[in-house]
């Protein structure tokens, strides 16, 4: 049985009157009468006695009554509810990010949706792309965002480039590497590097210049997914930091960071993307907050 009649059986119930609900439902009364003795035949019972006055519920009506009620109040608060989700008011999602766009936009991004939405429940993981792409493959979330170079190929994924962060060397106000014009890598791995897991094209561009045999060589003095720990070690000792400088800007506008020049070292930057699994459909959040990422260049 369909829903309107459903509805119609409620609203003779609730009217005690075929031309009271019939107004209420729009339609004529011989049309809703008509209806209702529809839903009689089909369900083989008799859902009203109708008496000279009110129009009552039999012992089998009210039964009947009571869950089309709750059908269509379902269908009422769904069909809110479809509304308020095309409308972005109403829904969730989860995402992941990685430690660099962790560290440089994504507050920003997530303060600017509380305030447009209050009403939306969102649930972030900050991992390095490994995790993030085992959650994605699970369906934990929707899209990650991360540095997308070691990233294998799959054609059950679809990246997006986003706008690459620049990022380089950083040391404390007062370190001794700070004071002059320009460093060698060398004398950085010397005082020991705190990064995130570096890219594999990354380290092997390190290895090389700092003469080491192979990639597989090159160690870092703390390797950590968390950023903001890294930046507070690296303000609290004389190790050096590597980041992006949009993670670093006000550390080094307040004078708190160096930035270093480094003697022979290419620009570099990360290379993040959005990534999604090819041919899901995202949600209307997942969507808006997709189209909020900074866009590549």
């Amino acid at each position: 049985m369909d829903l309107k009649r459903w509805t119609h059986i409620v609203a003779v119930a609730d009217r005690r009157s075929f031309v009271r609900a019939a107004e209420q439902v729009h339609l004529s009364q011989p049309a809703l009468t008509r209806s209702i003795q529809a839903a009689e035949a089909e369900l083989g019972l008799v859902l009203f006695d109708r008496g000279n006055q009110d129009v009552v519920p039999t012992p089998a009506g009210e039964f009947i009554v009571a869950r089309a009620r709750q059908l269509v109040f379902d269908n009422r608060c769904l069909e809110r509810d479809i509304a308020l989700y095309r409308s972005l008011e109403l829904g969730d999602t989860a995402f992941g990010v990685g430690p660099f766009p962790a560290a440089t936009f994504l507050a920003p991004l997530l303060a600017s949706m509380r305030r447009e939405f209050p009403a939306i429940h969102l649930r972030v993981e900050i991992s390095n792309w490994q995790l993030l792409l085992a959650r994605l493959r699970e369906e934990d979330i929707e899209f990650f965002v991360a540095d997308t170079r070691d990233l294998p190929i799959d054609s059950g994924l679809e990246v997006r480039p986003l706008r690459h962060e620049p990022g380089g060397f950083y040391v404390r106000a007062g370190h001794a590497l700070a004071r002059l014009r320009a460093v060698t890598l060398q004398q950085l791995w010397t005082c020991g590097v705190l990064s995130v897991r570096l890219p594999a094209e990354v380290r092997g561009v390190i290895a090389q210049l700092l003469g080491l045999p192979s990639a597989a060589e090159l160690s870092l003095a703390l390797e950590c997914d968390d950023v903001e720990l890294l930046k507070d070690i690296a303000l609290d000792c004389d190790s050096v930091l590597a980041a992006p400088h949009a993670a670093v800007a006000q550390e080094v506008e307040a004078g708190r960071l160096r930035a270093l020049e480094v003697k022979g070292l290419p620009i570099s930057a990360s290379e993040m993307g959005v990534v999604t699994l090819n041919g899901r459909t995202p949600s209307p959040m997942a969507r808006l907050l997709m189209s909020r990422l900074p866009a590549g260049a």
